[in-house]
């Protein structure tokens, strides 16, 4: 099993190569806020696990093993930053929080997530059902529920009334 450094380790060096074209040590020292030798050690350690090729003073790849792992994790990533934002989470938050959760997200959790984001997003309109939780974010409080408009609520007396 990887570890969390792992994963942002072949993260960053997919990211840096996608930017730049190839990676060095000082780019990923620079890109993960960490000192050189930092980056220097992990480098060796992830050439023994089989994840990068890494010259010394040269430059750095991934493997085959080393670029689905990252691109994995770029995945997930991608997918619970979408989620966050769309719960209405700032930007940050959201981007701080979202790799903090790719780490830990099962794959069953990942993919319910990813299924939630495309139906909405498949909608033109925002479902009637986040309105409402804007609304409740912004209030505290669930709206009344009128019989006509069929809104449900979160407790069970008023869904009942709703029916």
């Amino acid at each position: 099993m990887t570890t969390e450094r792992t994963e942002d380790y072949l993260k960053a060096i997919d990211t840096v190569i996608e930017k730049k074209g190839y990676s060095q040590v000082k780019d990923i020292a620079r890109f993960l806020n960490v000192s050189p030798s930092s980056v220097t050690g992990m480098f060796k350690k992830l050439t023994k696990e089989g994840y990068i090729n890494y010259e010394k003073y040269g430059g750095v790849t991934l493997t085959p093993e080393g670029k689905k792992l990252a691109r994995s994790t770029k995945e997930k990533y991608s997918v619970l930053h979408e989620f966050l934002i769309l719960l209405g989470v700032d930007e940050v938050t959201a981007d701080d929080d979202a790799c903090k959760m790719e780490h830990a997200v099962t794959l069953q959790t990942l993919e319910k997530l990813t299924k939630f984001s495309e139906f909405v997003n498949s909608k033109e309109e925002m479902p009637k059902f986040f309105l409402h939780f804007k609304e409740f974010c912004e209030k505290g409080e669930i709206s009344d529920c009128k019989k006509k408009d069929k809104t449900i609520s979160l407790d069970k007396q008023t869904r009942k009334a709703c029916k």
